[in-house]
């Protein structure tokens, strides 16, 4: 692979980077994005985030800390995935949205909007979550399950089927010390 040996700052100043020859999206020299990665000219990818298969990550998105993003998925917009999360398979996350902690994506589902995707969560199979949904802690939205508008899904929750959750729902265990 040849590439452009650079700084740039990430935000956390300057560290070693280069410039990504599949789209020119800047990487730190610690993430790992490989040659069949699509990193377009306004994307970044550092820490110690690893990128592989076919997967894109493009318009102002970002990668980062040990996240990890491969298959044939897709970050685009100003989407986030970082902390230890990990999206794949033919998911997508774009617009506002983001993917952190130690939340995975994957499968065919897609988290956009402004909606977030943290904790221990998962959102698999076909299931969406958008607009400014939150699905956090350890629960689960999978099949062709639909959490959207301000909905929240937290806890120990399960959305699966064809269930929808939203628009302003919330589905979770009620802290014990709560009247």
């Amino acid at each position: 692979m040849e590439y452009i040996l650079t700084e740039y700052d990430f935000g956390g100043g300057l560290v070693a980077a280069h410039t990504h020859t599949n789209g020119g999206g800047k990487v730190a020299d610690t993430a790992s994005v490989a040659e069949s990665v699509y990193v377009g000219p306004d994307a970044r990818v550092w820490g110690n985030a690893r990128v592989w298969g076919n997967a894109w990550v493009y318009g102002n998105a970002r990668v980062y800390g040990d996240a990890r993003v491969y298959g044939n998925a897709w970050v685009w917009g100003d989407a986030r995935v970082y902390g230890n999360a990990w999206v794949w398979g033919d998911a997508r996350v774009y617009g506002n949205a983001w993917v952190y902690d130690n939340a995975w994506v994957y499968g065919d589902a897609w988290v956009y909007g402004d909606a977030r995707v943290y904790g221990n969560a998962w959102v698999y199979g076909d299931a969406r979550v958008w607009g400014d949904a939150r699905v956090y802690g350890n629960a689960w939205v999978w099949g062709d399950a639909r959490v959207y508008g301000n909905a929240w899904v937290w806890g120990d929750a399960w959305v699966y089927g064809n269930a929808w959750v939203g628009p302003d729902a919330r589905v979770g265990k009620i802290p014990d010390d709560v009247t």
